[in-house]
């Protein structure tokens, strides 16, 4: 009987450390689901909002997705600290994607151009050739173009976006994390693409550490996502054009913000970097949305105009660089694939407003990629600082350039 007592009272406090431990358990996975959330919501900070002064007007959300039907979603995936453990960690990196015309299926005119090819977007060769972009959009690190790839494809499948017995080139872009990030560990998995597919949305656009710009460094500031639009007049059009890039180049003395030399300014806060040899130039990866009625030809014009923005930065695209671009067009909806249909298009005499919007948006996008951005530390203690706002503003009020709010 004794023995019978000690061994329920022995089940039930077992029970109880159980359901302790199931508890913190789940606290934990809340934490962990929050913290997730946290990062891929919007900054509440950006350029503007700092007083840097930027030609133009912007769109409603000042992002990509002011484009009617362009939707962005990400995947951020940040995992562990200290030493470079290859397969385990630590992890920064992710993926960011880019629907056209959201969760269906109809093709936009589009147009590629490289200022400088070392780096990859697959699909580009068929975009060139065809005139069209056929697939959802999407940015990862270097060595996780193939998985991505991969699961875009399964992803078009499952949702009957396409004809099953076709074939599919999709379009993947990459940046190198490796300073930050396990890059050779390849911790992009398919479900990764699918948060950021089925997660893809209108609206704000989360900045900085996010997706495939969880690691990256522009101008030797933490970098990473960074988006802006501009809106034309009435007069010409009242088109919108919206730029997202993913900002991962550049070096700190000719870093060039509102005219100013910011980088020759802010000389201190380098970056950490205790492993992996420095010197890499790195890459940005841009892509220009627009509803403005432009063809193929046209619409590579408009990512040929992307570099008179980021040189409005400091970008010189370096040889070890990769800078490439891609532009496509929202209108035109539902005339792909038919024997006869109606295309309405602008004249090239009318494309100065919009080749100008290009420009203006991928500087902004370029800083605002920077204002987002947080401090990072990565594989080996390496860190990246974040762009401080406050001397950022003091550099800014020096040259007579801070707006005041």
């Amino acid at each position: 009987m004794h023995r019978c007592l000690l061994t329920r009272s022995r089940f039930w406090a077992a029970v109880a450390l159980a359901s302790a431990f199931l508890l913190n358990m789940a606290c934990a996975a809340q934490a962990a689901t929050t913290a997730a959330s946290s990062a891929d919501a919007p900054s509440a900070v950006r350029a503007r909002s700092l007083g840097i002064p930027f030609d133009g007007t912007p769109g409603k959300f000042n992002a990509i997705t002011d484009v009617a039907g362009v939707e962005v979603g990400h995947a951020t995936i940040i995992r562990g600290d200290g030493a470079l453990v290859r397969g385990q960690g630590p992890v920064r990196t992710g993926v960011t994607a880019i629907l056209p015309r959201g969760k269906r299926y109809d093709p936009v005119f589009a147009g590629y151009y490289a200022l400088n090819g070392n780096g990859e977007m697959t699909g580009a060769a068929w975009v060139e050739e065809s005139g069209y972009l056929e697939t959802p959009i999407a940015i990862t690190n270097t060595h996780s173009v193939g998985t991505v790839r991969d699961a875009v494809i399964a992803w078009q499948v499952e949702r009957k976006l396409f004809e099953e017995e076709d074939a599919s080139l999709p379009v993947i872009a990459e940046t190198y994390d490796g300073y930050l990030n396990d890059l050779s560990g390849f911790h992009v998995k398919k479900e990764h693409v699918y948060t950021a597919l089925d997660g893809a949305r209108s609206g704000l656009v989360a900045e900085g550490n996010v997706g495939g710009g969880t690691g990256m460094v522009c101008h030797q500031f933490k970098g990473g996502i960074g988006t802006a639009s501009r809106v034309l007049s009435g007069q010409d059009g009242g088109y919108t054009v919206g730029v997202l890039v993913q900002a991962n180049h550049g070096r700190r003395e000719t870093l060039t913000i509102a005219g100013v030399p910011v980088g020759r300014e802010l000389t201190d806060n380098m970056p950490l970097i205790n492993s992996v040899l420095p010197g890499k130039d790195s890459s940005i990866i841009v892509i220009v949305a627009t509803d403005a009625p432009l063809m193929p030809h046209q619409l590579k014009r408009l990512a040929r105009r992307v570099p008179l923005g980021l040189a409005r930065v400091g970008t010189m695209a370096l040889n070890g660089s990769g800078e490439i671009f891609l532009a496509f067009s929202t209108a035109n909806a539902q005339t792909y694939g038919k024997k006869d249909a109606r295309i309405v298009t602008m004249s090239n005499d009318s494309l100065n407003p919009v080749f100008e919007a290009v420009v203006q948006a991928t500087e902004e996008a370029v800083v605002n990629s920077m204002v987002a951005g947080r401090t990072m530390t990565g594989i080996n203690g390496n860190t990246v600082y974040e762009l401080p706002h406050q001397r950022l503003q003091d550099v800014l009020r020096k040259y007579k350039r801070l707006v005041v709010q």
